[in-house]
């Protein structure tokens, strides 16, 4: 069967994400148009690009993710500096070794722009702070920025997803004489499950299953606020579910797999590989229940 797939956010997380993808190939489903924020807007790309499910697998364990962290110059130096830096330039990472390495996964594939990929096969998610706007990418590059979406570099649009805020300097895009600052698409939205969804009474054109590295909209408690960093998580917590969970219904959480994940940080680059494989094997037992009962 064909369907459409959109991946939520999750940074170091994500990799559940290969679980999942192994069980739904396994149920011998065709995925033909991908959605994500952030890791899963990596993923989402990866899937456009027509690369296989292994082969994500063994680009991820290739991958060294601390040599994709490119602190400032001075701050490599002078340590102390990175809390100056990030004060000035809004980040510790500047995200330029990312998007390189992305552009390079892609190119492989002979994908550059999105005009290598077929129409509508990818959208992906990012936050405009300047605009205070949800954008998508590429449908809304022409009429918010007045730029060709054809000649939009997929891994920059990547990058502008992940850009993860105070850890990754913002991404910046020039239009109309002045600069919109880019960061983390799942500030606004990190599950954006409605991108491919029609309307309320419209068919959808396949059906669409959202996969999540959360719990359901029951089962996610209340933030523990103590003092203000606690403050400040729940803040940042509320911003990033207040949009999807109104979306996600109870009705649309029998299309969504849910894939809880609580004891691992999402900007914790540093885990073990028995952690990323225990991820992967929760990911699939996860989605094989899933879709036991799943009927489109």
């Amino acid at each position: 069967m064909d369907i459409d797939c959109v991946f939520s956010g999750g940074g170091i997380k994500g990799y559940a994400f290969i679980g999942a993808l192994q069980t739904i190939k396994e149920h011998q489903y065709e995925i033909k148009r991908v959605a994500g924020t952030s890791a899963g807007a990596i993923l989402a790309a990866c899937i456009a690009a027509n690369y296989t499910v292994e082969e994500i697998e063994q680009m991820l364990e290739q991958v060294q993710i601390e040599n994709l962290l490119d602190p400032p110059f001075l701050s490599k130096y002078v340590p102390f500096t990175k809390w100056f830096l990030l004060y000035r330039q809004m980040g510790l990472y500047k995200g330029d070794k990312l998007e390189s390495w992305f552009e390079d996964i892609l190119a492989k594939k002979g994908v550059y722009t999105f005009a290598d990929l077929e129409k509508d096969a990818l959208k992906i998610v990012i936050s405009d702070i300047s605009l205070g706007k949800l954008v998508v990418i590429p449908d809304d590059l022409q009429r918010v920025y007045g730029i060709n979406p054809k000649l939009f570099k997929v891994a920059t649009a990547v990058r502008m997803s992940a850009n993860f805020p105070y850890f990754f300097m913002p991404k910046k895009l020039y239009f109309n004489h002045t600069y919109s600052y880019i960061v983390d698409g799942g500030i606004l939205s990190n599950f954006p499950l409605w991108v491919f969804r029609n309307g309320e009474h419209e068919r959808d054109k396949r059906p669409v299953l959202g996969i999540t590295l959360s719990d359901t909209v029951e089962n996610s408690g209340p933030v523990k606020v103590q003092q203000a960093i606690d403050l400040f998580r729940a803040l940042f917590l509320a911003m990033m579910r207040a949009h999807d969970t109104r979306y996600v219904s109870r009705k649309m959480q029998n299309d969504v797999i849910f894939i809880p994940v609580k004891e691992i940080n999402a900007m914790d680059l540093a885990i073990p590989d028995d952690v990323k494989r225990q991820l992967i094997q929760l990911g699939n037992e996860k989605t094989a229940t899933f879709l036991k009962t799943w009927s489109k």
